[in-house]
């Protein structure tokens, strides 16, 4: 009899029919979504889990998971997962890097430009009703050729933002620990967060969510800011506080943001639904057929590999495997 493995959720092609080519395979449907209840009988018995970035993974689950050995997780974030505690036990967990590149670096820009050209405002306008009539100052927003771009985070997605802005004529800089020399290739100019956050006509964050960056962009960062930037965030929402950036949109310290993840995903801070001047996207960063197809793909390939005995080709936490 085929060993059992558990799928949160019913992911697009191929990941579930590449994994029940040698397993039985388990798929929570798509909703609701799992409660810890649902993911405990779900996956009991089990050694092999796969995961959404919104399923919670915990010293509290492995302890009624006891067979489990590996957690692949779909997404390149894994801040769900409690690493440490997988890595205690000697569970491998893995993630699927690099091919949400494009498609997050994409978002980012649609952001970009959907928050300086104020597009929500316009669409909301159109569809209202109301009366309006073009006139030279109506919705007036920021021209990115010759703006210029900071960048929080220099990795792959930031490099892709970075070579996107280009071709709209931004000037780019960027604030990481070390200097990223194909980031200097392209002519970005690397400087502290600090004076990032106060030459930045856009700041478009690309960190992961670690006990260093949450709340990077807090209230004494927002204030550092031109009155006339934008903030963009496509990583993790607990990077930015929501209660500050929404105080700072509303009192004009900063003039728009756009937003695709939150501090307390799926809530949002309620005084951020009731401005015109940010941005709301749910979570699109990856939302395109080849990207999250792709994403299975990975995802499904690192589970079997890691259930089979084999290196899988993306591991969070490889010391378990050199142990």
């Amino acid at each position: 009899m085929a060993e059992p493995v558990f799928v949160t959720y019913p992911i697009p092609s191929p990941g579930v029919e590449m994994l029940s080519e040698q397993f039985d395979v388990r798929v929570h449907p798509a909703e609701p979504q799992p409660d810890r209840d649902a993911m405990v009988s779900g996956a009991a018995g089990c050694r092999g889990l796969l995961t959404l970035v919104r399923d919670r993974v915990d010293a509290n689950l492995f302890d009624q998971l006891p067979d489990l050995r590996v957690v692949a997780n779909y997404g390149v974030g894994y801040d769900n997962i409690d690493i440490a505690e997988a890595t205690r036990r000697g569970i491998v967990v893995t993630n699927t890097p690099d091919v949400l590149t494009a498609s997050t670096a994409d978002l980012a820009l649609a952001l970009i430009l959907a928050a300086t050209r104020r597009v929500g405002e316009g669409e909301r306008l159109v569809r209202s009703g109301r009366a309006w009539a073009w006139n030279p100052k109506m919705l007036l927003g920021l021209e990115l050729d010759g703006a210029t771009l900071g960048i929080v985070g220099m990795g792959r997605i930031g490099m892709a933002v970075a070579r996107r802005a280009q071709g709209f004529g931004m000037r780019v800089v960027y604030a990481e620990s070390i200097p990223r020399p194909e980031a200097d290739a392209l002519g970005a100019l690397r400087m502290e967060l600090l004076e990032l956050l106060a030459t930045s006509d856009i700041v478009t964050i690309h960190v992961a969510l670690t006990d260093q960056t949450r709340h990077l962009v807090d209230e004494g960062a927002l204030r550092r800011m031109k009155p006339t930037a934008y903030v963009i965030n496509t990583s993790r929402g607990p990077v930015i506080d929501e209660a500050a950036l929404a105080r700072a949109l509303k009192e004009g310290w900063i003039a728009g943001a756009g937003l695709d993840v939150y501090e307390h995903e799926p809530q949002i801070e309620p005084a951020l639904l009731e401005l015109e001047n940010v941005v709301l996207l749910p979570h699109l960063g990856s939302a395109t057929t080849r990207t999250r197809s792709e994403m299975s793909r990975v995802a499904a390939t690192n589970l079997v590999a890691a259930l089979s005995g084999t290196r899988p080709p993306n591991p969070v936490n490889p010391e378990v495997l050199d142990r």
